[in-house]
């Protein structure tokens, strides 16, 4: 085996054992990769599903706490009732009722049914009580249930005065077991005692869980310090009567809807359900749980708060999902690559091999582009002069390729003494190509124009060539864009041309409309005097037909006169220049709105204008606008019972002001919104609302004439606004 045979054994071992590393180290890449992925995917869902779960346990906190403060709302304002038997040793209903309504409890405390006192009274005292009651006025004291019990506690007070509070005046409330057990429990202790789950006596046969809050009342207003001495001095209860399920949504109030609970009461039974969430529970199982335990006023309850399913109490795990698939996605990428640097070395050597050949056929490819383009070419060393140049130059130039070989290639143009590079009139972009257009003097005495391109090359090591110039002959297309311009110029003196004919038509349009409506004139004055006289001396000679047609007559003919004041109106807001100053809106919309007041003094209508609304533009066009839109929403509003009309304005997108007016009057369907603006066309006849078309077409006239724009939005029947821009300065 020859040396050369043992060399390339060497390396196809080698190349052979260069793979199988490679490939175990992508393995192990990928290995590491997915470790990772996992330990951080899993990290990140455990402290997502932490923190929804602390999220989830502060809001059922929050809302135990807002539970919590509702009852004592509820006790201060029983609080209050006992305040006021210490203040007076036995408050009259008259009293009673004052305090109640000052409370105003039916807003403050919907779920509060009322506040109520019911009196201690002993059997043997019962009888003596009713008889007081009797002579104090009130009526027949009827205790319900009747029998004979040892202590009552019948209801005395209870305000508001509902019907079924009214109904209720008389029920011993001791003698149900749930009330007699917190009602026991207030006056031995002499705190607050709440009641478990009762039926409220104003629910009749409605189904309602109801609870009570019995705060005890002494006599003197203090809490005696024995027990004995408490039973003694015991007037009664200030008693508190509500609904669970509307005391529970009073204290959220909409701030926890979506939140689902139960409230259970635990001295009741395991399963003595106080309150749950309205509305089906969701089937889905919910993501978190948890109870806590709320002790109020002798009573202790558990309340049960369920999260919704994961998939809504955690929603970033869906993110976090999807990080887990680009984790994925990432570890094979690096698999990938790892697999591609394995390969990267074999394909090294084949690559070094066939760059050899490349290079050689690259040479040859510049070559036969340069020697074959219809477009002529020369390499220059760093002197400037010609290396190399294709036949296409040598055409171009006139001259044969052998006499330029070795010539300064800016000897072939005029100007000799300027160089080519960085210094020829033309542009030189960021690569450094300079592009440039020159005259060229061929050896047969022709000049041709010629645009040149120089970049810069660099030549073969050892060989002095800097750039490559190519040449092309422009001389026909500078020829041409030439005519084009001269065609310009003469497009553009024709034009101003007819620019002036334009105008000169303008005018003398303008001029005939207004000799046309001073024609007009006569024969309406005419057709008026005439008319006039018919009626001032010949009506008794016309029947009733003959005085109505000519009432007719004069009517037209003074609609007429009125129509030519429009055009005549319209023909001058064309002509008229525009005088610029800035102008107080509010000020002269004031003024528009106290000359309508003046002229129509029988009519009260509710103006509104927004104050320091300023522009720049033209006081007496402007006066023209505001006073046809105001002029407008005083005359549509005139069938209205509360007419309202408003000035104002407000900041659009681009953060300048749109102003606008708008009335609540008789408005207009917004189909018919294009007829608007156009001159002499109306939405309402001249029976309803007198006009005469021209108002809105001036208006947008001097909106246009400021550079503006104007819009119009309204409901038929219901009003319309009117909104414009005026950009002024």
């Amino acid at each position: 085996m020859s040396p050369a045979d043992l060399d390339d054994s060497a390396a196809t071992q080698l190349s052979g054992l260069v793979p199988r590393r490679s490939y175990l180290l992508a393995l192990l890449v990928l290995i590491g990769a997915l470790i990772f992925v996992f330990t951080a995917w899993t990290v990140a869902r455990d402290r997502e599903l932490r923190s929804a779960e602390s999220e989830f346990r502060a809001q059922s906190e929050n809302v135990t706490d807002l539970v919590r403060q509702r009852l004592v709302y509820y006790e201060l304002v029983a609080g209050g009732g006992v305040s006021l038997f210490a203040s007076v040793a036995r408050p009259t209903p008259q009293q009673w009722r004052a305090y109640v309504d000052g409370m105003d409890l039916n807003r403050r405390f919907s779920a509060m049914l009322g506040l109520g006192f019911g009196g201690y009274v002993r059997s043997s005292r019962l009888p003596d009580l009713q008889t007081e009651w009797r002579e104090s006025g009130y009526g027949m004291l009827e205790v319900r249930p009747r029998g004979i019990r040892r202590d009552y506690g019948p209801i005395l007070y209870l305000e508001p005065k509902t019907a079924a509070n009214v109904a209720a005046i008389g029920y011993d409330m001791y003698s149900e077991p749930t009330r007699a057990e917190a009602m026991l429990a207030a006056l031995e202790s002499g705190q607050p005692q709440l009641t478990g789950p009762v039926h409220l006596i104003q629910d009749g046969a409605e189904q309602h869980v109801g609870l009570v809050l019995y705060l005890p009342v002494y006599r003197g207003g203090d809490r005696p310090a024995s027990l004995d001495a408490r039973r003694s001095s015991m007037q009664g209860w200030v008693y508190v009567p509500f609904r669970m399920q509307r005391f529970v949504e009073n204290s959220l109030n909409n701030s926890f809807k979506d939140v689902r609970f139960r409230v259970y009461d635990i001295d009741s039974g395991p399963n003595a359900l106080l309150y749950s969430s309205p509305g089906e529970r969701d089937k889905a199982e919910p993501a978190f749980r948890h109870s806590t335990l709320l002790n109020v006023y002798g009573r202790h309850w558990r309340l049960d708060f369920e999260s919704a399913p994961q998939a809504q109490s955690a929603p970033r795990l869906a993110s976090l999902q999807n990080m887990l698939a680009l984790g994925l996605f990432a570890s094979l990428l690096l698999y990938a690559v790892a697999l591609t640097l394995a390969r990267t070395e074999a394909r090294a050597r084949k690559i070094a091999l066939r760059m050899t050949e490349d290079y050689r056929r690259s040479e040859t490819r510049f070559r036969s582009a340069m020697r074959y383009s219809a477009i002529g070419k020369a390499l220059l060393d760093s002197d400037g002069r010609i290396v190399d140049a294709n036949p296409a130059l040598v055409a171009i130039v006139g001259n044969n390729e052998a006499a330029l070989q070795g010539m300064r290639f800016d000897a072939l143009f005029e100007n000799e003494d300027q160089e080519l590079i960085g210094k020829a009139t033309g542009r030189t972009d960021t690569d450094g190509v300079h592009r440039a257009t020159r005259r060229l003097h061929r050896e047969d005495g022709l000049v041709r124009q010629v645009q040149l391109t120089y970049a810069p090359v660099p030549g073969n090591i050892g060989q002095d060539i800097s750039g490559l110039v190519q040449v092309e002959d422009v001389t026909e297309r500078l020829r041409a864009e030439a005519r084009v311009h001269a065609l310009n110029r003469t497009l553009e003196a024709r034009v101003a041309l007819r620019t002036r004919e334009l105008s000169q038509a303008n005018q003398e349009l303008e001029a005939f409309a207004y000799s046309v409506s001073h024609d007009l004139r006569a024969p309406l004055r005419a057709i008026e005097g005439f008319s006039r006289i018919l009626i001032e001396k010949h009506t008794a000679q016309l029947d009733d037909s003959g005085r109505d047609y000519l009432g007719r007559v004069r009517k037209a003919a003074g609609r007429m006169g009125e129509l030519i004041d429009a055009l005549l109106q319209m023909s001058r807001l064309a002509r008229s220049e525009l005088k610029l100053d800035r102008i107080d809106l509010s000020k002269l919309a004031g003024e528009i709105v106290e000359e309508l007041r003046t002229a129509d003094p029988q009519r009260s209508v509710q103006v509104d204008i927004q104050p320091g609304l300023q522009v720049v533009g033209d006081a007496a066009l402007l006066r023209n606008l505001l006073a046809n839109l105001l002029g407008n929403a005083w005359k549509f509003t005139r069938l209205q019972s509360q007419p309202r009309i408003a000035f104002g304005a407000d900041i659009n997108a681009q953060g300048l002001p749109e102003f606008y007016v708008r009335d609540n009057g008789a408005g207009f369907a917004q189909e018919y919104v294009g007829k608007l603006f156009r001159p002499f066309q109306r939405l309402h006849t001249d029976s309803d609302f007198p006009g005469h078309g021209i108002g809105l077409a001036s208006v947008k006239r001097i909106v246009e004439r400021h550079g503006g724009t104007i819009r119009a939005d309204g409901v038929e029947g219901q009003g319309a606004t009117f909104t414009f821009t005026l950009p002024g300065e």
